[in-house]
């Protein structure tokens, strides 16, 4: 877009080499401020409305009669395909579409975009109107300070975006809290995208506790190498942990499962010593050649079982090529004896799509159905769950895993078409048409499998073994309970999202056609 200035208009404007005034040298004046976006000088006394030429409506942007008619298609799919609310169960579906228009930079293999691709792809097959949509707001500084350390806040929310990685000639210096390097470069909007992605979380959790939810999914999540004090592996707030924090307000015990092919380690080293969490993470262990390097089948928490935290971490370390049959396999088992013997009360489930074949950084060669085989089997356990979204590099097998384990979340896995819908934006991203694509048009050839069934099999036994120490079905008391920090603002959120349902006609109208809602027969 081209901005237009009078020659007029600039003549009017007063030298800016030339004092105006005498300067202020106030204290207001002297305090840091963002940079405003603002790209000609800005004088109000001078300047005149029209000088930039306005549009109609904003660049890029469907027209309401392009959204209208994407929605009667959305909803006459859903009709066809019998997509309807799941019975005994609620499902929330929560997300923040402003996150979606951040952007790491050309090179860096994180694209926010896989969120707006994925919930196309969700919307597209009708799902929406079997869930309760919420769009989250961003969290505020006391909740993410709810586990991360003010100074490291500070720093992340006031510093100025770099166009350029300090590593980018191999010379980075030292970085600050980890900031600023290839890995977790400093872009325009940082702190919001990172408010924004703990808000869908923290919104989830606090739905499955108030009973509101049963499944609540943030694909927007999931950022689970974030430390307390320092940003890794692309992240930069664990909003998991902040999640978790607000889960453990009402539950007394929460089973973290992370199916990333890189491991866990920022929650499991914030719930290290706790004995409420239990930790299992499924990934790729090559500690030499892939990060992060932690995540051996021995780590299982602090070494002294005077810890309370002794024996509740389980780490699975894969090596690359593992099947659906294999991951499947090995998932259901160790999920199923710590289940069995953790007894949790809600499950937080990270659903990193780099572990699918074709992903930039990782070596597998699962496929959507093997990796919402893990969503099912959680489900199937009926305990209340959050499903987080992670990693996953390769935006349209991230948005087919999501919108597969979105289906599977709301019982319809078996009523979507293979075939991705035609009407669905950005459709041809995809290459394939098929939800399913087959690992011959993913990879071409399959990757060698180097996970032996024996070694599998050893995993297995040493996982039992480790569950052997842990307390069966621990009782525990709720002597150290996170700080409740916004209850008020729960309650006045509530009450205006109640206002503006009694006067949206629109909504009033659509609850009528019931769409999405089993008829009575």
């Amino acid at each position: 877009m081209s901005l237009h200035v009078p020659i007029e208009t600039m003549a009017a404007l007063p030298s800016l080499s030339r004092p105006s005034t005498a300067m202020d040298y106030s204290t207001d004046s002297l305090r840091f401020h963002l940079p405003k976006p603002n790209y000609l000088p800005h004088i109000p006394d001078f300047d005149e409305p029209g000088i930039v030429k306005e549009y109609v409506r904003p660049l890029d942007r469907a027209s309401d009669e392009n959204y209208a008619k994407y929605y009667a298609k959305c909803r006459r799919t859903a009709e066809e395909t019998g997509i309807t609310r799941p019975r005994g169960y609620k499902v929330s579906f929560h997300c923040n579409p402003e996150m979606e228009k951040h952007h790491f930079g050309n090179a860096h293999p994180m694209k926010p975009w896989r969120l707006t691709l994925s919930k196309s792809l969700i919307y597209s097959y009708g799902m929406s109107f079997a869930m309760d949509t919420y769009v989250s707001r961003a969290a505020t500084y006391e909740e993410l300070a709810m586990f991360h350390a003010s100074d490291y806040l500070d720093y992340l929310a006031t510093v100025p975006p770099e166009a350029e990685p300090r590593d980018v000639d191999g010379s980075a210096g030292e970085l600050i809290f980890n900031l600023g390097g290839s890995d977790c470069p400093l872009f325009e909007g940082l702190f919001n995208y990172c408010s924004m992605s703990a808000g869908t979380s923290l919104d989830a959790a606090k739905k499955v506790c108030a009973g509101q939810s049963d499944i609540a999914i943030a694909w927007g999540g999931g950022l689970h190498h974030a430390k307390k004090s320092e940003a890794s592996g692309f992240c930069y707030i664990n909003d998991i942990v902040v999640a978790i924090l607000q889960l453990l307000r009402c539950f007394p015990r929460v089973l973290y499962i992370d199916i990333d092919v890189h491991h866990g380690d920022g929650v499991e080293e914030a719930f290290f010593s706790s004995d409420r969490v239990m930790t299992v993470s499924l990934h790729k262990y090559e500690p030499t050649n892939f990060f992060p390097g932690t995540g051996a089948l021995d780590d299982n928490g602090p070494k002294s079982d005077l810890n309370p935290g002794a024996h509740h971490t389980i780490n699975v370390p894969l090596q690359d090529g593992i099947t659906d049959g294999q991951y499947e396999f090995l998932f259901n088992d160790v999920i199923g004896r710590c289940v069995e013997k953790f007894r949790p009360s809600v499950i937080a489930l990270q659903c990193g799509a780099d572990s699918l074949a074709g992903d930039r950084l990782g070596r597998f060669n699962l496929q959507v159905q093997g990796h919402g085989a893990c969503v099912a089997f959680c489900k199937r356990t009926g305990i209340p769950m959050v499903l987080f979204g992670g990693g996953g590099y390769t935006p349209r097998n991230v948005a087919r895993a999501w919108t597969y384990e979105t289906s599977i979340a709301i019982n319809c896995q078996d009523r979507i078409s293979p075939v991705i819908p035609p009407h669905t934006p950005w459709r041809s991203q995809f290459r394939q048409e098929s939800l399913f694509p087959t690992l011959e048009e993913v990879l071409g050839d399959p990757r060698m499998n180097k996970n032996t069934d024996k070694r599998l099999r050893e995993i297995v036994q040493h996982v039992t073994e480790q569950l052997r120490f842990v307390e069966a079905a621990p009782s525990v008391q709720f002597q150290v309970i996170p700080p409740n920090l916004g209850p008020i603002r729960d309650e006045v959120e509530e009450r205006l999202w109640e206002e503006r349902q009694e006067r949206d006609e629109d909504l009033r109208r659509e609850r009528e056609t019931a769409v999405g809602t089993e008829g009575e027969m």
